[in-house]
């Protein structure tokens, strides 16, 4: 997936956009980024279950970030490090 379109999901994960950030990443079932960034969305709605889901196809799991926003700030850095813009 495009990691314009990842940042772009974070940053409406970011300010309160859910629905936007999901119909983003959800396009995408393969891409680890993607699938860590939508396990943090469903960690947001409170849907503990479809988290672990995705987080199991990432290389990361569910209690390695107790804050969903901070996880997501860490995300976005690493996309922009990446070169994302």
């Amino acid at each position: 997936m495009d990691r314009n379109e990842l940042l772009a999901a974070v940053d409406a994960a970011l300010a309160g956009d859910w629905h936007r950030a999901h119909r983003i990443v959800q396009q995408d079932e393969r891409d680890p980024l993607a699938c860590w960034i939508h396990a943090v969305l469903h960690k947001i709605e409170g849907d503990a279950w479809n988290s672990r889901y995705w987080y199991a196809r990432s290389p990361h799991r569910y209690e390695d970030w107790p804050r969903p926003e901070a996880e997501l700030r860490a995300i976005r850095a690493r996309l922009l490090a990446d070169g994302a813009a």
